[in-house]
């Protein structure tokens, strides 16, 4: 251990390298979406939730028609037993629905993902024949959990403002998201699968008449061998004519109605040719559904698109927007006249001047000639009557939002436990410098936790980062141990000796007990590591995080600490050049951050650029004034108030200024009380708790002695706390149970207890703490989820969400509303049309960044009102206040969860 500390404090060259690369190599895998263009990035993958879901794999089997008794003897059940044989099974298990079949075939953790998924297509390629039905073909699902649904999103008709503008029916919104959108989408990369919901797919559609069958003595079935041949290329051979070769070939696919209808059924006893138009009508219509998707009330077109497994959810969200950008400039539009701000004469009279067609019968103008017409011109040339509807991909839901607010969540949390954290260092140690190299140890622990997590295959999500969180007293507590021996060393070393010994003796003193600590500490994790299924995934990325983060630390404090305390706090400055130097660079940091913060508004510079400006100033004034006084008269009363201005007002500045960076970024009061009272009330809650462990240091003396002298009554201290812990977590009756049976066992009613005023008050007050899988997670978002009867027709269940949308909409905090019944085409959703799932999007209570942070805007305290510009946009001003989007009466979400609530309630569901 000696020869390793020496090691480092002697190569100051290796340490600034090493300290470089932590620093590089961290930011490059950290998590958070920092755009750094200079740097190549390959953050750790993220996701604002862990993957719980089981590793299982999904055979997905359709058999359009078909009752589910019929799907579950026919394909369920004989698909089932032969899917029990594949390697590392655990459980299958099946559902069987109208038209559909899905197996879910759950496997042993230790399978790997795609592995299974090879065994599964062997196992389905070898069924014996006869096992399913004829014309029946298994598949697998997508290689993604339900957890990979990470957009949801409609087609919207747009005018080029950004405006609704509609003009496009169900069926032409979802070819243009069968055929184009989902197409687009996929290729990006990391997605798996993106499923199409909601209008109506085209078919055609042939309508038998009994009568005529019965007429032309046609079958059924000839009629549908007509039509299925009828759709048909045909390859021949190739011939040679005039040497030349020529490839023969017979066209047959549909492309029109009269196609089908040419088809020949049979011929007649005079060889008449009986043609489908003879027997039946054939039509252009809509196919039959099992799903539909409402926005705001109104029937929807859209799309869920579902990431890879293992690929990172935030990664795969920027390829998918990058994709939208890509393919909406190709997506359709049309010309479309809004009649109700014109008349048939006036349409008529500027498609004349114009040169276009004139408009049709239904209202529709030909689209070729009038979209030509709207490229040609300039928007301002345009009649306010007529406009461009382009299709655009408008998300509803996003998880991008929700991984940039728990990131910035985290980032917010880990930021201010680093203030709280230098606060308590300034107080505590009474050594600004000393304070400098803790406050460097934690952001650099931080890092170096990425690299491990990115060198470990380690997914950062809310819990994971989480154990970061908790750490992070943890990690200061190693460098404050090394800190405070070494610069006890240093007071009580000969003047003489090498600094370097001196650090090296210091660190080396504490070295074996820091490795004792975190040793203990990542040992009791032990059990958690050991951990399995759901509980494993939730909390063992926890355990990998702290002891990544418990491994840095004592990694920094015992090879780059010891070479900055030896620079920065126990080195000698020979020369009172670089000591001018460091004070008049600092001062020319802070005068440029002070006069860029004001400038630019940087609310979170501009204050430690001040503090910055403002130690410089007491040092230098310290420096200055000190040599004035005479020698005897600095020794004396006046001299120590000399060094205690230089040395520990510089201290009680900078402690205030970490406080108040640190009630501009909590704001534990809220915005609505101002900065003044948030900063009274920071000052005061920490510098109450340091003032109460700073009491309790100068009593601990007495109090310990009392304790020695009184060990039983002092006894009775400890075991209260556990006992009184125990009925809080528990509850009383369940930690008192054993006292009614006493009272009954030596021969009285237990009656008189457990009815007595205290117990009946003690049992109803302590109930015990609830439990809860999952944390409770803000999304901004609800999940409304009515059921209808069983036996509710689709049409019915489209009715419900209808009005229970337009319902929901009508209250002021909500801003969008998506409703979905039944399920879209993916075997990941295999919901039956009785099920309605809604995704409600509801205001924050004050408008707020990508990343979940107030935005302030400018206020007239005068009139106490938000300004506003010419467009009535609200202007954003650091210094001005944020904007409440909720009614007064609305305080939390509940209240708007019970809004929802009273207002979609239908008797019924």
């Amino acid at each position: 251990m000696a020869r390793f500390l020496r090691f480092f404090l002697e190569q100051k060259l290796v340490v600034a390298l090493l300290t470089l690369v932590l620093i590089g190599w961290g930011i490059t895998v950290a998590p958070f979406d920092w755009e750094i263009d200079w740097m190549p990035r390959d953050p750790v993958p993220v996701d604002a939730i862990p993957n719980l879901g089981e590793n299982q794999q999904i055979v997905f089997t359709e058999w359009a028609g078909r009752s589910p008794r019929d799907v579950e003897d026919q394909v369920t059940y004989p698909l089932t037993v032969s899917l029990l044989g594949v390697p590392g099974v655990r459980e299958v298990r099946s559902l069987s629905m109208f038209g559909f079949s899905s197996i879910f075939i759950i496997f042993e953790e230790d399978i790997e993902f795609y592995w299974s998924r090879s065994r599964i297509l062997e196992k389905l390629n070898s069924l014996p024949a006869g096992t399913l039905p004829e014309g029946i073909q298994p598949g697998l699902g997508p290689d993604a959990t339900g957890l990979g649904q990470i957009l949801w999103y409609t087609l919207e008709g747009q005018d080029p403002d950004g405006n609704p503008t509609g003009g496009w029916d169900l069926q032409e919104l979802r070819s243009v998201q069968d055929w184009y959108v989902r197409y687009g989408l996929q290729s990006s990369e990391g997605v798996s699968e993106v499923a199409s919901i909601g209008g109506h797919v085209a078919e055609y559609q042939v309508d038998i008449h009994p009568e005529k069958l019965r007429i032309h003595e046609v079958t059924l079935n000839q009629v549908l061998n007509a039509v299925r041949k009828s759709n048909l290329d045909i390859g021949a051979r190739s011939t040679e004519i005039n040497r030349v070769e020529y490839l023969v070939r017979g066209i047959g696919f549909i492309k029109s109605i009269e196609d089908i209808e040419k088809a020949v059924v049979r011929l007649g006893p005079d060889n008449t040719p009986v043609l489908v138009r003879d027997v039946a009508s054939v039509t252009r219509g809509p196919g039959e559904r099992r799903g539909a998707l409402t926005l705001g009330g109104a029937e929807a077109v859209g799309g869920v698109v579902v990431v890879r497994e293992g690929f990172n959810p935030l990664e795969a969200l920027n390829h998918v927007h990058a994709k939208i950008a890509e393919i909406t400039p190709g997506l359709p539009s049309k010309a479309m006249i809004h009649w109700e701000r014109t008349t048939a004469d006036e349409v008529e009279v500027f498609a004349a001047e114009q040169g276009l067609p004139q408009v049709a019968v239904d209202g529709a103008p030909e689209q070729e000639s009038w979209r030509a017409w709207l490229g040609q011109h300039p928007q301002d040339e345009w009649p306010d009557w007529l406009t461009r509807s382009t299709v655009s991909i408008e998300p509803f839901y996003d998880r991008t939002q929700l991984i940039h607010e728990t990131l910035g969540t985290l980032n917010d949390a880990l930021a201010q436990q680093i203030l709280v954290t230098i606060i308590v260092v300034i107080v505590m140690v009474l050594h600004l410098r000393a304070a400098l190299v803790l406050s460097a140890l934690m952001p650099l622990s931080v890092l170096s936790a990425f690299i491990l997590m990115k060198l470990m295959g380690v997914d950062a999500n809310v819990v994971a980062l989480a154990g970061i969180a908790i750490a992070i007293g943890t990690i200061v507590d190693m460098g404050i141990i090394v800190t405070e021996n070494v610069i006890k060393h240093l007071k009580e070393a000969d003047p003489d000796e090498p600094r370097v010994e001196v650090v090296l003796r210091g660190t080396l003193e504490v070295a074996s007990a820091i490795l004792t600590a975190i040793s203990t500490t990542v040992i009791s994790f032990l059990p958690v590591f050991t951990m399995t299924g759901a509980e494993g995934k939730m909390f063992v990325p926890l355990a990998y995080t702290k002891t990544f983060v418990l491994i840095a630390s004592i990694f920094i404090s015992l090879t780059i600490m010891p070479a900055a305390i030896q620079l920065l706090i126990a080195r000698r400055w020979d020369t009172d050049r670089m000591r001018r130097g460091l004070w008049f660079g600092l001062g020319l940091i802070g005068v440029l951050g002070f006069v860029l913060g004001i400038g630019r508004g940087w609310h979170a510079l501009w204050p430690v650029a001040l503090l910055l400006l403002t130690v410089v100033c007491l040092k230098l004034t310290a420096a200055l004034w000190s040599p004035k006084i005479p020698e005897g008269l600095r020794n004396g009363f006046r001299g120590r108030g000399v060094r205690w201005f230089g040395t520990y007002l510089p201290i009680v500045v900078a402690a205030l200024g970490v406080a108040w960076a640190l009630s501009l970024a909590w704001e534990p009061l809220g915005p609505a009380l101002g900065r003044a009272r948030n900063l009274i009330f920071v000052i005061g809650i920490v510098g109450g708790l340091l003032g109460f462990f700073l009491i309790g240091s100068l009593f601990y003396e007495r109090v310990l002695r009392w304790s020695l002298r009184f060990k039983m009554v002092f006894l009775l201290v400890p075991l209260s706390v556990v006992l009184f812990g125990g009925v809080v977590w528990l509850g009383f009756e369940r930690v008192f149970k054993v006292v009614p049976a006493a009272v009954e066992k030596v021969g009285g009613k237990a009656e008189w207890v457990t009815q007595s005023s205290p117990w009946v008050w003690a049992a109803h007050e302590f109930t015990g703490l609830g439990r809860e899988f999952m944390p409770p997670l803000d999304e901004g978002s609800f999940l409304w989820m009515p059921t209808t009867m069983p036996h509710a027709s689709f049409g019915e269940a489209l009715n419900v969400v209808k009005h229970q949308d337009q319902a929901i909409a009508a209250i002021p905090e909500i801003e969008t509303v998506v409703g979905k019944v039944g399920r879209a085409e993916t075997a990941l959703d295999p919901a039956p049309v009785s099920m309605i799932e809604t995704v409600i999007q509801y205001k924050s209570e004050f408008i707020t960044d990508e990343a979940g942070r107030r935005v302030n805007f400018k206020y007239d305290r005068e009139r106490e009102e938000f300004m506003r510009d010419s467009d009535g946009e609200l202007i954003p001003d650091n210094r001005g206040r944020p904007y409440r989007q909720w009614r007064d009466h609305i305080r939390t979400p509940g209240d708007i969860w019970d809004e929802i609530a009273n207002a979609a309630h239908i008797p019924g569901t």
